[in-house]
């Protein structure tokens, strides 16, 4: 910092800070925030309930689904991740009414952007119960939770009868 000259003095040489010094503080300032940042582990449980609100979101577009097609969606997770699939909808001989199969290949949301198969984002994850879960037409259904489980954090996700989802 210039020392101060007396006030009798021209304005040309007024107290203050010199750009240089404002740039090296700047510099100073964002190195210790990288330093402190780049420290500061990802917590399991915060990236365990960023995947619980996405399921919640594609749960609710899965229903969506449901009641505009009519055919039963079911949601299956594993360790990697989860995927929904739904049966296809295949001729019958002699009707033009066709009827949904789930013999052969399911439809699995391969290309689209929402149902698409996903990986869980913290790696390996349990989920209690394991099983299935159903999507049905029906407007009132039964209530039901999933337990999401990663190493010692745990996150439920709520289905009210009504088809509300919730996630604690």
């Amino acid at each position: 910092m210039k020392a101060c000259l007396p006030p009798r003095t021209t304005a040309a040489h007024a107290c203050g800070f010199s750009l240089i010094e404002l740039m090296i503080v700047m510099v100073i300032i964002g190195i210790a925030t990288a330093a402190i940042s780049l420290g500061i582990a990802p917590d399991p449980a915060q990236e365990l309930r960023r995947d619980a609100n996405e399921l919640v979101r594609r749960f609710a577009v899965a229903q969506n689904e449901v009641r505009v097609d009519g055919r039963v969606i079911a949601w299956q997770a594993d360790g990697d991740g989860y995927r929904f699939a739904r049966g296809t909808w295949q001729t019958v001989p002699g009707s033009n009414v066709p009827t949904v199969s789930t013999l052969g290949t399911l439809d699995t949301f391969a290309r689209d952007d929402i149902l698409a198969p996903r990986a869980w984002r913290v790696g390996p994850v349990e989920v209690v119960p394991a099983g299935a879960v159903l999507l049905t037409s029906e407007p009132i259904g039964a209530n039901w939770q999933l337990v999401l489980r990663h190493g010692n954090a745990a996150v439920t996700v709520l289905r009210d009868a009504a088809g509300g989802y919730e996630v604690r």
